[in-house]
């Protein structure tokens, strides 16, 4: 494995003697070489595989020649519009255009297409029509089947079609990445690759879709808004790795969508693998004339020590990425993590964060969810906790005391939205005691999201009195501090 950056030009490729690829992995964002992009991840996984990757960061989509500044892969290109779906970067909600983009050199603006995924793998297929193509990241995952586009307002197609790809690779993609790449390697072909947890494959073949629930096909959900959300609901109770089920959306002239049902959970041994890779831990030094890469700023020093949110709120996207089953990383991965920090002269004894979509959950909701999977008929928190539910903070609360303590770091804070809910849930107030004294500075982010019960009631969120109540510990657990901090809320 070459140390380093990985290959970005012919000269880079010419040094560590490759002279072909086996995958050129093609990326909205610039290249930062850390493990909370997407890019870095895949990347840095396929290469401890034995595959060779370089990486084409924010293509000239204009310009055919610059999708082939690394050559022709080996087995395939792979695309990913970055760690923000490209309509979601470029737009705010009343669909003005954004004046920042925190994912490009100096902030620039505009240096990705709209619909990013489709748009590089168009320009893929115009220069290279037979290599295998691999889309991935949160644009593809939750656009991999017929879907409601907000910015067209029109119901589009799965955008494995529209792309022109070969597969998608959905959700967090690390175990069906390495079985795909596993099987090019083989020598099977990629419109045979129809067999992987984690994917999804177009097919004319009727006879290659077993054991599936079939969707209402793409004509009637474009004109029948409640086949839509029955086609939807449908998609949302297979989401779970252990009991979702093999989908079929038809399309007209007998062609049809296939989503094989969602990847294993990572165990914790291979979360640790995953974030122990070999990442410069910042973005390519040929971006420093540029004054940088903005998104740095807040995740070089912040700590990713879990994915998934069982919170299953209605309004989310978490559930159809990362899924509802936590996976964690170890203490002793986050804390070897945490000790290359005052290596940097950069670092100033403060670590931003330690968390992930929600901070404070470190474990499965119950037990029963590392071998069954989640529950189909019902929430872990809503309309309130469940019985089975497991509310403790004392993992976290371990980790963060291990984390305060070491040599050269001042400060410890928490900037990923707290559960409140899961707080009150929990019987032991040691971990709010210890968030107001240690890890917040000055003020607490938290998603109540709204004041209205009957609107709260369709969110898949608690009442508003359950917000309430935790103000009132909160502010009884900050006057004990002696401390004026405050609680932001997102509504």
């Amino acid at each position: 494995m070459y140390e380093g950056y990985l290959p970005i030009s012919k000269q880079d490729m010419q040094e560590r003697g490759i002279k072909q690829l086996d995958f050129v992995y093609v990326c909205g964002d610039a290249y930062v070489d850390h493990p909370s992009f997407g890019h870095a991840i895949i990347a840095r996984l396929l290469e401890a595989h034995g595959y060779t990757v370089g990486i084409i960061a924010q293509p000239d989509w204009k310009d055919d020649a610059s999708i082939s500044v690394l050559g022709v892969p080996r087995l395939g290109f792979l695309v990913s519009a970055g760690n923000m779906d490209s309509m979601v970067n470029h737009y705010s909600v009343s669909k003005k255009r954004r004046a920042t983009d925190s994912y490009t050199p100096g902030g620039v603006m505009g240096k990705r297409p709209d619909y990013a995924t489709v748009v590089y793998c168009n320009l893929i297929r115009h220069t290279y029509k037979k290599t295998p193509i691999i889309i991935g990241g949160i644009e593809a995952s939750l656009r991999r089947l017929a879907h409601y586009d907000y910015w067209s307002n029109k119901v589009k197609r799965s955008i494995l079609l529209d792309s022109g790809a070969d597969l998608i690779s959905y959700g967090m993609g690390e175990h069906s990445i390495i079985e795909i790449a596993d099987a090019l390697n083989a020598g099977i072909d990629v419109h045979d690759i129809t067999f992987i947890d984690g994917t999804v494959f177009k097919t004319k073949n009727r006879d290659l879709i077993y054991d599936a629930i079939e969707l209402p096909d793409y004509d009637e959900i474009k004109e029948n808004k409640r086949s839509f959300a029955q086609s939807f609901y449908k998609q949302y109770c297979n989401t779970d790795p252990f009991s979702g089920k093999r989908l079929v959306e038809p399309y007209s002239d007998h062609l049809y969508v296939v989503q094989n049902p969602p990847a294993k959970p990572l165990t914790q041994q291979e979360m640790d693998d995953v974030y122990a890779l070999p990442y410069m831990r910042t973005y390519h030094p040929s971006y420093e004339t540029a004054g940088g890469v903005p998104a740095i700023r807040e995740i070089k020093f912040s700590l990713i020590s879990n994915r998934g949110c069982f919170g299953g709120c209605s309004f989310c996207a978490l559930t159809f990425h990362q899924g509802r089953i936590i996976q964690t990383r170890s203490k002793e991965s986050l804390i070897a993590e945490a000790k290359t920090f005052p290596e940097d002269p950069e670092f100033k004894g403060y670590i931003h964060d330690v968390g992930g979509p929600t901070a404070n959950f470190r474990r499965t909701a119950c037990d029963k969810q590392k071998k069954y999977g989640v529950c189909t008929g019902k929430q872990c928190l809503f309309p309130k906790p469940c019985n089975n539910l497991v509310a403790t903070h004392d993992d976290y609360l371990i980790l963060l005391r291990k984390l305060r303590k070491l040599p050269g770091v001042k400060k410890v804070f928490i900037r990923s939205g707290i559960r409140f809910d899961y707080v009150m849930a929990d019987k032991d107030d040691t971990f709010l005691k210890e968030l107001c004294e240690y890890h917040i500075s000055g003020q607490l982010r938290v998603a109540p999201e709204h004041v209205s019960d009957e609107v709260l009631k369709y969110m898949g969120k608690p009442k508003h009195a359950v917000y309430e109540s935790f103000l009132k510990e909160y502010e009884t657990a900050n006057a004990r501090t002696g401390k004026q901090q405050y609680a932001v809320p997102y509504f």
